[in-house]
Protein backbone atom coordinates (compact mmCIF):
# COMPACT_ATOMS: atom_id res chain seq x y z
CA UNK A 1 0.00 0.00 0.00
CA UNK A 2 0.87 3.62 -0.70
CA UNK A 3 1.19 6.60 1.26
CA UNK A 4 -1.06 8.87 0.75
CA UNK A 5 -1.36 11.77 1.09
CA UNK A 6 2.21 11.82 0.30
CA UNK A 7 4.49 12.14 3.20
CA UNK A 8 6.93 14.46 1.98
CA UNK A 9 4.91 16.96 1.68
CA UNK A 10 4.96 19.93 4.41
CA UNK A 11 3.90 18.04 7.72
CA UNK A 12 1.21 20.35 8.70
CA UNK A 13 0.06 19.71 5.30
CA UNK A 14 0.19 16.17 5.41
CA UNK A 15 -1.58 15.94 8.58
CA UNK A 16 -4.51 18.33 7.25
CA UNK A 17 -4.42 16.31 3.81
CA UNK A 18 -4.77 13.07 5.80
CA UNK A 19 -7.84 13.98 7.76
CA UNK A 20 -9.62 15.22 4.86
CA UNK A 21 -9.43 11.70 2.98
CA UNK A 22 -10.36 10.05 6.23
CA UNK A 23 -13.65 12.68 5.71
CA UNK A 24 -14.36 11.46 2.53
CA UNK A 25 -13.50 7.57 2.80
CA UNK A 26 -15.59 7.46 6.38
CA UNK A 27 -17.37 10.25 6.91
CA UNK A 28 -18.50 8.87 10.35
CA UNK A 29 -15.11 8.67 11.73
CA UNK A 30 -14.40 11.90 14.01
CA UNK A 31 -18.59 12.35 14.88
CA UNK A 32 -18.53 8.54 15.66
CA UNK A 33 -15.53 9.41 18.15
CA UNK A 34 -13.24 7.03 16.21
CA UNK A 35 -11.27 9.75 15.18
CA UNK A 36 -9.91 12.08 17.64
CA UNK A 37 -7.66 15.26 16.29
CA UNK A 38 -5.81 17.25 18.54
CA UNK A 39 -4.80 20.67 17.92
CA UNK A 40 -2.84 23.58 19.14
CA UNK A 41 -3.77 27.58 18.82
CA UNK A 42 -2.12 29.95 19.09
CA UNK A 43 -3.42 33.05 20.73
CA UNK A 44 -3.62 34.49 16.30
CA UNK A 45 -5.88 31.43 15.89
CA UNK A 46 -8.01 31.92 18.34
CA UNK A 47 -8.80 35.49 18.17
CA UNK A 48 -9.10 34.60 14.73
CA UNK A 49 -11.56 32.17 14.95
CA UNK A 50 -9.17 29.26 13.21
CA UNK A 51 -8.81 25.85 14.15
CA UNK A 52 -5.53 25.67 14.63
CA UNK A 53 -2.76 22.91 13.92
CA UNK A 54 -3.14 19.86 13.59
CA UNK A 55 -0.91 18.27 16.84
CA UNK A 56 -1.59 14.72 16.37
CA UNK A 57 -3.96 12.23 15.22
CA UNK A 58 -5.28 8.85 16.91
CA UNK A 59 -7.82 6.47 15.29
CA UNK A 60 -9.74 3.72 17.54
CA UNK A 61 -11.42 0.63 16.46
CA UNK A 62 -11.35 -2.81 17.93
CA UNK A 63 -9.36 -2.58 20.67
CA UNK A 64 -6.29 -0.81 19.25
CA UNK A 65 -5.13 2.81 19.05
CA UNK A 66 -3.21 4.50 16.16
CA UNK A 67 -1.67 7.75 16.99
CA UNK A 68 0.38 9.98 14.70
CA UNK A 69 2.25 13.64 15.36
CA UNK A 70 4.80 15.27 14.14
CA UNK A 71 7.93 16.49 16.51
CA UNK A 72 10.18 19.11 14.90
CA UNK A 73 13.42 18.03 13.86
CA UNK A 74 12.14 16.39 11.87
CA UNK A 75 10.43 13.20 13.72
CA UNK A 76 7.30 11.59 12.90
CA UNK A 77 5.94 9.47 15.94
CA UNK A 78 3.73 7.02 15.14
CA UNK A 79 2.54 4.23 17.65
CA UNK A 80 0.28 1.04 17.66
CA UNK A 81 -1.59 0.76 21.41
CA UNK A 82 -3.60 -2.47 22.34
CA UNK A 83 -6.30 -1.26 24.54
CA UNK A 84 -8.33 -3.02 27.26
CA UNK A 85 -10.74 -1.68 29.34
CA UNK A 86 -9.92 1.55 28.42
CA UNK A 87 -6.07 0.53 30.00
CA UNK A 88 -3.24 0.41 27.34
CA UNK A 89 -1.68 -3.04 27.66
CA UNK A 90 1.19 -2.72 25.33
CA UNK A 91 2.49 0.05 22.64
CA UNK A 92 4.78 -0.36 19.88
CA UNK A 93 6.53 2.30 17.44
CA UNK A 94 5.80 1.87 13.70
CA UNK A 95 7.50 3.94 10.45
CA UNK A 96 5.26 5.99 8.73
CA UNK A 97 4.61 3.81 5.90
CA UNK A 98 3.52 0.68 8.47
CA UNK A 99 1.58 3.46 10.36
CA UNK A 100 -0.20 4.65 7.16
CA UNK A 101 -0.86 0.93 5.75
CA UNK A 102 -2.41 -0.22 9.72
CA UNK A 103 -4.38 3.04 9.58
CA UNK A 104 -5.57 2.95 5.82
CA UNK A 105 -6.80 -1.05 6.67
CA UNK A 106 -8.67 0.03 9.76
CA UNK A 107 -10.28 2.79 7.99
CA UNK A 108 -11.57 0.38 5.07
CA UNK A 109 -12.62 -2.62 7.50
CA UNK A 110 -14.56 0.42 9.41
CA UNK A 111 -16.21 1.36 6.36
CA UNK A 112 -16.67 -2.36 5.67
CA UNK A 113 -18.77 -2.83 8.53
CA UNK A 114 -20.78 0.35 8.54
CA UNK A 115 -21.79 -0.18 5.07
CA UNK A 116 -22.08 -3.81 5.68
CA UNK A 117 -20.74 -4.59 2.76
CA UNK A 118 -16.89 -5.44 2.23
CA UNK A 119 -16.73 -3.93 -0.67
CA UNK A 120 -16.81 -0.47 0.95
CA UNK A 121 -13.21 -1.53 1.88
CA UNK A 122 -12.14 -0.58 -1.55
CA UNK A 123 -13.93 2.56 -1.94
CA UNK A 124 -12.81 3.82 1.45
CA UNK A 125 -9.26 3.44 -0.06
CA UNK A 126 -9.65 4.73 -2.97
CA UNK A 127 -11.35 7.98 -0.98
CA UNK A 128 -7.77 8.08 1.20
CA UNK A 129 -6.00 8.06 -1.89
CA UNK A 130 -4.01 4.99 -1.31
CA UNK A 131 -3.64 2.40 -4.59
CA UNK A 132 -5.61 -1.01 -3.02
CA UNK A 133 -3.03 -3.49 -1.62
CA UNK A 134 -1.88 -6.53 -3.13
CA UNK A 135 0.18 -5.19 -6.39
CA UNK A 136 0.19 -8.97 -7.69
CA UNK A 137 -3.35 -9.20 -8.18
CA UNK A 138 -3.31 -7.77 -11.37
CA UNK A 139 -4.80 -8.06 -14.88
CA UNK A 140 -3.27 -5.78 -17.37
CA UNK A 141 -4.91 -4.74 -20.81
CA UNK A 142 -1.13 -5.87 -22.41
CA UNK A 143 -1.33 -9.35 -20.82
CA UNK A 144 -4.91 -9.97 -20.24
CA UNK A 145 -4.89 -13.96 -21.51
CA UNK A 146 -1.78 -14.64 -19.31
CA UNK A 147 -3.19 -12.78 -15.69
CA UNK A 148 -6.29 -14.39 -16.15
CA UNK A 149 -4.74 -17.66 -15.99
CA UNK A 150 -2.81 -17.00 -13.05
CA UNK A 151 -4.89 -15.27 -10.74
CA UNK A 152 -6.16 -18.56 -9.02
CA UNK A 153 -2.79 -19.91 -7.79
CA UNK A 154 -2.20 -16.28 -6.32
CA UNK A 155 -4.83 -16.03 -4.70
CA UNK A 156 -4.84 -19.26 -2.75
CA UNK A 157 -4.16 -19.52 0.86
CA UNK A 158 -4.97 -15.37 0.84
CA UNK A 159 -8.61 -16.27 0.99
CA UNK A 160 -11.32 -18.60 1.23
CA UNK A 161 -11.31 -21.80 -0.86
CA UNK A 162 -14.97 -21.16 -2.48
CA UNK A 163 -13.62 -17.54 -3.21
CA UNK A 164 -10.12 -18.77 -5.28
CA UNK A 165 -12.25 -21.63 -7.29
CA UNK A 166 -15.33 -19.06 -8.29
CA UNK A 167 -12.50 -16.08 -9.37
CA UNK A 168 -10.86 -19.38 -11.66
CA UNK A 169 -14.24 -19.87 -13.21
CA UNK A 170 -14.60 -15.80 -13.88
CA UNK A 171 -11.61 -15.85 -15.57
CA UNK A 172 -11.73 -18.93 -17.81
CA UNK A 173 -14.93 -17.15 -18.86
CA UNK A 174 -13.17 -13.40 -19.35
CA UNK A 175 -10.76 -15.43 -21.15
CA UNK A 176 -12.88 -17.28 -23.47
CA UNK A 177 -15.34 -14.01 -23.80
CA UNK A 178 -12.70 -11.26 -24.87
CA UNK A 179 -11.81 -12.57 -28.26
CA UNK A 180 -15.47 -13.28 -29.11
CA UNK A 181 -15.60 -9.59 -28.81
CA UNK A 182 -12.50 -8.03 -30.26
CA UNK A 183 -12.45 -5.78 -32.78
CA UNK A 184 -11.10 -7.81 -35.36
CA UNK A 185 -14.09 -10.55 -34.66
CA UNK A 186 -16.85 -10.94 -37.01
CA UNK A 187 -19.22 -10.07 -33.68
CA UNK A 188 -16.64 -8.08 -32.22
CA UNK A 189 -16.68 -3.58 -31.87
CA UNK A 190 -14.66 -1.66 -29.47
CA UNK A 191 -17.88 -0.97 -27.11
CA UNK A 192 -18.31 -4.80 -25.97
CA UNK A 193 -14.68 -5.55 -26.17
CA UNK A 194 -14.25 -2.35 -23.86
CA UNK A 195 -16.71 -3.59 -21.41
CA UNK A 196 -15.25 -7.16 -21.34
CA UNK A 197 -12.02 -5.64 -20.65
CA UNK A 198 -13.07 -3.49 -18.11
CA UNK A 199 -14.71 -6.45 -16.10
CA UNK A 200 -11.36 -8.49 -16.75
CA UNK A 201 -8.73 -5.67 -16.18
CA UNK A 202 -10.68 -3.21 -13.38
CA UNK A 203 -13.97 -4.76 -11.54
CA UNK A 204 -12.26 -8.55 -10.86
CA UNK A 205 -9.34 -7.41 -9.59
CA UNK A 206 -10.37 -4.27 -7.57
CA UNK A 207 -12.85 -6.60 -6.35
CA UNK A 208 -9.89 -8.83 -5.03
CA UNK A 209 -8.08 -6.11 -3.61
CA UNK A 210 -10.41 -4.88 -1.46
CA UNK A 211 -10.93 -7.67 0.82
CA UNK A 212 -6.91 -8.59 0.67
CA UNK A 213 -6.57 -4.88 2.22
CA UNK A 214 -8.75 -5.48 5.27
CA UNK A 215 -6.96 -6.62 8.54
CA UNK A 216 -6.68 -10.62 7.85
CA UNK A 217 -8.34 -11.41 11.64
CA UNK A 218 -11.10 -9.18 10.70
CA UNK A 219 -11.85 -10.30 7.41
CA UNK A 220 -11.90 -13.75 8.68
CA UNK A 221 -13.94 -13.42 11.98
CA UNK A 222 -16.04 -10.27 12.13
CA UNK A 223 -19.85 -10.36 11.83
CA UNK A 224 -21.95 -8.09 10.04
CA UNK A 225 -25.33 -7.23 11.39
CA UNK A 226 -26.85 -9.94 9.04
CA UNK A 227 -24.26 -12.58 10.76
CA UNK A 228 -21.97 -13.09 7.78
CA UNK A 229 -18.30 -12.18 7.29
CA UNK A 230 -16.66 -10.38 5.30
CA UNK A 231 -15.13 -13.64 3.63
CA UNK A 232 -18.60 -14.90 3.20
CA UNK A 233 -19.38 -11.31 1.91
CA UNK A 234 -16.26 -11.90 -0.80
CA UNK A 235 -17.87 -15.52 -1.99
CA UNK A 236 -21.68 -13.80 -2.50
CA UNK A 237 -20.10 -10.84 -4.37
CA UNK A 238 -17.60 -12.96 -6.80
CA UNK A 239 -21.08 -15.42 -6.96
CA UNK A 240 -22.99 -11.92 -8.28
CA UNK A 241 -19.87 -11.47 -10.89
CA UNK A 242 -19.66 -14.84 -12.39
CA UNK A 243 -23.60 -15.33 -12.86
CA UNK A 244 -22.71 -11.53 -14.87
CA UNK A 245 -19.90 -12.61 -16.79
CA UNK A 246 -21.81 -15.95 -17.08
CA UNK A 247 -24.19 -13.85 -19.14
CA UNK A 248 -21.89 -11.99 -20.78
CA UNK A 249 -20.40 -14.96 -21.81
CA UNK A 250 -23.79 -16.47 -23.49
CA UNK A 251 -24.11 -13.18 -25.07
CA UNK A 252 -21.09 -13.39 -26.38
CA UNK A 253 -21.65 -16.84 -28.06
CA UNK A 254 -25.04 -15.89 -29.30
CA UNK A 255 -23.60 -12.60 -30.50
CA UNK A 256 -26.47 -10.57 -29.07
CA UNK A 257 -24.69 -7.32 -28.25
CA UNK A 258 -28.11 -5.69 -26.58
CA UNK A 259 -27.09 -8.40 -24.14
CA UNK A 260 -23.55 -7.91 -23.79
CA UNK A 261 -24.63 -3.48 -23.47
CA UNK A 262 -26.97 -4.79 -20.69
CA UNK A 263 -25.03 -6.90 -18.47
CA UNK A 264 -22.23 -4.29 -18.85
CA UNK A 265 -24.25 -1.39 -17.81
CA UNK A 266 -25.05 -3.91 -14.44
CA UNK A 267 -21.24 -4.48 -13.90
CA UNK A 268 -20.68 -1.15 -13.95
CA UNK A 269 -23.72 -0.14 -11.24
CA UNK A 270 -22.11 -3.08 -9.01
CA UNK A 271 -18.59 -3.27 -9.13
CA UNK A 272 -17.09 0.30 -10.43
CA UNK A 273 -15.51 2.08 -7.87
CA UNK A 274 -14.14 5.65 -7.85
CA UNK A 275 -11.17 7.75 -6.23
CA UNK A 276 -7.91 8.95 -6.89
CA UNK A 277 -5.02 6.67 -6.77
CA UNK A 278 -1.53 7.89 -6.52
CA UNK A 279 1.52 6.18 -7.40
Amino acid sequence: MTEAPLASSEPQSFLAGLVESVHRALPSAETSGALTIERERSLGDRLAGRAGTIASLRLEASGEALTLSYTPGPRWNAELARISGGVIISRRSLALGEWLTEFAGRIAAMAADEAQDAAAAGRALNALGIKLAATDILVSDDSVELDLSLLSSRLTGRMPTEAVDLVGRIAALLADTLPRVSGDAEFGSFETETLVRRTATIYLPDTLRAYLSLPTGWAVDHRFRDGTTPAQALVAQLGALEAAVTKLHESALEQDAAGLLNNGRFLAARFATSGLELD
